[in-house]
């Protein structure tokens, strides 16, 4: 079962994939985590990828679906991956497209309002443990702080990138028949629940 979740920044991809993740013993893969592999590793991609992130330039489709394509070779993935944001343009679709038959993109769509709260309110630990200010507030005592990429003004920008590029996507897997658009931003459950229902079916 291969699977993609789309939605805007601050939909849930992360969460749910993670979720979904251990119901089906699928691996999650989220790009930014590969990237951050390879470079670690130091392998020659890792290599490639950092010398654009050095200059703070993004990495040419071509240089992320090698990744990918190295990603989907490991065992692993043999029944099946979860995307996480993934592909973000046109462009990467096809090329997706070209190394991997996916069944199902669901769409999670939030309205802008909660996407800049669910943002706009996270608050982050030391040790990585995510709160939000609005809907799961830290703890007395705490010690909280907010990414730099987390206040309204850039939230709205990231949107509207967002949305600049989402809708050549949208109609892509549309065509492919595999799209599937719920509400991202009702209870965490019972976001989960209806994405499990159309893989169940799916998956008959």
């Amino acid at each position: 079962m291969n699977v993609i979740l789309m939605g805007a920044p601050g939909a849930g991809k992360g969460t749910h994939a993670a979720d979904l993740s251990k119901k089906y013993g699928i691996p999650h893969i989220s790009t930014g985590d590969i990237l951050r592999e390879e470079v670690k590793k130091g392998t020659e991609l890792g290599k490639l990828a950092k010398s654009y992130m050095d200059a703070g330039k993004l990495l040419p489709d071509d240089v992320i679906i090698k990744i990918i394509q190295k990603r989907l070779e490991e065992p692993d993935c043999k029944r099946g991956y979860i995307f996480d944001g993934f592909p973000r343009t046109i462009n990467q679709a096809k090329m997706l497209d070209e190394i991997s038959n996916i069944e199902a993109a669901i769409y999670l769509k939030c309205d802008d309002d909660i996407l800049i709260k669910r943002l706009s309110g996270r608050r982050m630990t030391k040790d990585g443990r995510i709160y939000n200010i609005y809907f799961d507030p830290p703890p007395e005592g705490v010690e909280v702080y907010q990414r730099d990429d987390d206040n309204e003004e850039t939230i709205k920008e990231r949107l509207k990138v967002f949305y600049d590029t989402f809708g050549p996507l949208i109609d892509f897997y549309k065509q492919k028949g595999v799209l599937y658009e719920i509400r991202g931003d009702e209870q965490r459950e019972v976001v989960f629940s209806n994405i499990v229902n159309i893989l169940d079916r799916l998956n008959k």
